[in-house]
Parts: C-alpha cells; structure tokens; sequence
C-alpha cells in the first residue's frame, strides 16, 4: 500500500488492539503504507496522551533555545509565517532526528490518511515499501495483480526517484505521498535493482482494493494464500478451514508471500489454527529484556495437517510471525526465499490535536529465541523463482511445496 510498512494502521475496534505493519501496502509507511497500499507494517498499539500530560522529570531538553530561534525568525524572517507549520515541522524534526524509519509524526491531515490507508482500500499502485540498512526506500512487496507487479517491481528495489525527484534523506512516508495519487493518473519511479543500470517505470494509480484470503482444494491439497493480515483474514481463514474438512483435505500449502504484514492480534489467531493452546506464537523484547508473550489460543483447525508454508523477500511482519512460530514449532516446512525481515514493534499515540505518533518501543523475536528484525527468516527448502519463469507463468515454488505434501500424506 501506498503507505508505510511501516507497511498499514488501523485501530481495531477495542483499547489496546495491535496492529502488525514494514506503517506505510504502498503498504507505505512499514511504517504502514503500500505504494499505493501500507508501508512497514508493525505491530501497533493504540494509546492517548492526556492534554495535561506533564514533562518528564529531569528533562534535558533546553525549550527556551526553540523559543529564541522561533522569535529570531518572527522579527527577521523576509515572509509569512504559519504557526501550526512551524510546530509540526519542531515535531516532525524531534521525531525524524530518532534516526528510525518506523518512527514518525503524522499531523492531523497525515493521521486522517494514514487511518484511511488501515481501512484496506487506497489509490496506488499497490506496493510495500519500507528502507534498507542504508536509508534507502525500497520495495517490500509487490501486491499481486496490481501495477507495481504487472509492471515488474521485486522485492528489495530502490525506488531512488519519484517523477525525476531523488527520494534520497526521503522518509517514506514522504515517497508515499508521492507516489500516491488520483486513479488513472501516471507516476514514474526511478528504480535501481542490483548491480543493474537506474531504469524508469512508468505506472498507472489505480483503487486497491484488498481481499486478504484466497483458496482453491486440488484433490486432498489445499492452497491457502493470505495476502496480509486485515480485520477479515481470521473469518475467511476459518471459513476457508470448514471447507477444507468437509472436502476432505489431508495436507495445506500456506502462501505468505508478498504478504507486507498487519495486524498482530490476526497473526496469532492465524498461528493458532495450528498450535495447541498455550504455545508460544511471538515474543516482544526490548533489548534482552522480554515484555510480552503472545501465546496460541488453541483453536486448531488445522491441527494435525501436514503443512508446507511458502516465503520469500516480500513477506514481512505478522507474515513473518506466522511463518517463524510454526515452522519453531515443528508444524510447517518452509519453502521459498529468505523474508524480509520487519519485526520491530510500534506504538500509535493519539495526540489532543488531532496528530498522532508512531514510535518504534521493541522487536520480535520467534518461539525459538531468533530475532526477526533486519535478520529475517531462512526458508528450510529453498527455491528460487528466475527471470524465465514469471513469463512462462512458472511457479517452482509452490510445486516444490505440492512435491513435499505429497511425500508426507
């Protein structure tokens, strides 16, 4: 989405409700958005910051010197100046200067639009994007069936400028911003892909419109494909489940791939369908210490079922999750390429005035103790998918994951 990853994030109805996003599908923001759908999406928790809220004891900052460079720009400055601009930009500096790209200040327009990219539909072009190691912004998923794919854009590229205008010291939200537009409108990227020469790409926004869950029965195999983690996934997925028992299924190819993420509280409950009650799904650390522990609620619809669950370099948060809890808890075998590794986990603070704040509090670490932020998750069997065979429509991937099903079933 266009939007931060970052991304997508949309508050679920309750106090306290989570929400997993590389903000950005753009998932831009991954932070939470997409290109055109949500960025960096990260786990996200909801909170309010009271009017009265008092500074915190033994406070460093030195506000008088912001009030002394604020009274030299009222006498001097050669121009108009907008209070409510001035205090948004002291906002969004004291945040930008944090150096994480998941932490960031929305003013109340910003805030406005980034709830609306939560809501799963958007004007884009449908893909994730986040920054790598460097503070470049990148793509992290492409939205299948939607023009960042049907125009080639892979995982990891660098989208180094939007319209001619370089996105470098670019946050992404402000890339997304770019990129996002009116339907039927064009938008040029700048793409820079390996060692490859910079080439453009032309792209035309369109509505996205996202269904999350997509499935299909071949003989006793299902194919479950969840696309990121929304409101809906839970009940399509167990509605998905009900019709696999009574077709009889003895095996399940999970696709995460491509999937930037969403929400966390989805993401356990999916983990859950195949783990008893009480196992471990997620755990929250800051630094070595452990602040929380997501444990399955045991619904355990696919308890039992041999299961091999697709990855690769668009996969991303509560995709990550998911794939890491079961293949930790020895219920899934991973197929496909190294995800891409978001797991850091955020804070949404609604503001009096409308703004809010993303703040990036931990990371998440798998049942087995791996860190998934920046390191990602290896699949156990990998298979590539080469230049040749998106156009001959050839996907080795899930083949490999029919050929390991059916050895077990």
């Amino acid at each position: 989405m266009e939007g931060q990853e970052e991304q997508s994030l949309k508050p679920r109805p309750g106090k306290g409700k989570r929400l997993l996003k590389s903000l950005g599908v753009l998932f831009f923001s991954t932070v939470i958005f997409t290109a055109g759908l949500a960025v960096g999406r990260g786990d996200i928790r909801i909170s309010g910051l009271s009017q009265n809220r008092q500074p915190l004891a033994g406070s460093a900052f030195e506000y008088s010197s912001v009030d002394q460079l604020y009274q030299v720009l009222k006498n001097d400055f050669d121009g108009s100046l907008d209070k409510t601009q001035l205090l948004d930009g002291i906002k969004s500096g004291l945040v930008g200067a944090t150096g994480d790209p998941y932490t960031e200040y929305f003013n109340p327009k910003e805030a406005k639009e980034f709830n609306e990219i939560l809501s799963g539909s958007f004007t884009g072009i449908g893909a994730e994007l986040g920054t790598d190691d460097d503070n470049n912004i990148v793509v992290v998923s492409p939205l299948s069936g939607y023009p960042a794919e049907k125009a080639g854009l892979k995982p990891n590229d660098i989208i180094a400028a939007v319209d001619g205008e370089t996105t470098s010291g670019l946050r992404v939200e402000a890339v997304v911003r770019k990129i996002r537009g009116p339907a039927d409108t064009k938008v040029t990227l700048t793409i820079v892909r390996g060692n490859e020469r910079p080439f453009d790409v032309t792209i035309t926004r369109v509505q996205v419109k996202l269904s999350s869950v997509e499935y299909q029965i071949d003989g006793n195999i299902a194919y479950l494909k969840i696309s990121q983690f929304t409101d809906d996934t839970v009940g399509l997925a167990k509605k998905a489940a009900k019709d696999f028992k009574a077709k009889g299924v003895k095996g399940i190819v999970l696709d995460l791939r491509s999937n930037p993420g969403g929400y966390l509280d989805g993401s356990v409950e999916i983990a859950s369908m195949w783990l008893d009650k009480g196992k471990t799904v997620v755990s929250e650390r800051r630094g070595a210490t452990i602040l929380s522990t997501k444990h399955s609620n045991g619904s355990g619809e696919f308890r039992g079922q041999p299961t091999v669950a697709l990855i690769d370099a668009g996969s991303a948060s509560a995709a990550e999750i998911v794939a890491g809890a079961l293949r930790d808890n020895n219920l899934a075998t991973l197929v496909g390429t190294k995800s891409f590794g978001k797991g850091s986990v955020q804070q949404v603070v609604n503001l009096p005035d409308g703004s809010e704040l993303k703040v990036t509090v931990a990371r998440w670490y798998t049942p087995a103790g791996k860190n998934i932020d920046k390191h990602g998750i290896e699949p156990d069997v990998k298979v590539e998918i080469s230049g040749a065979d998106q156009p001959a429509e050839r996907d080795p991937q899930k083949d490999k994951a029919y050929e390991i099903l059916r050895s077990k079933i």
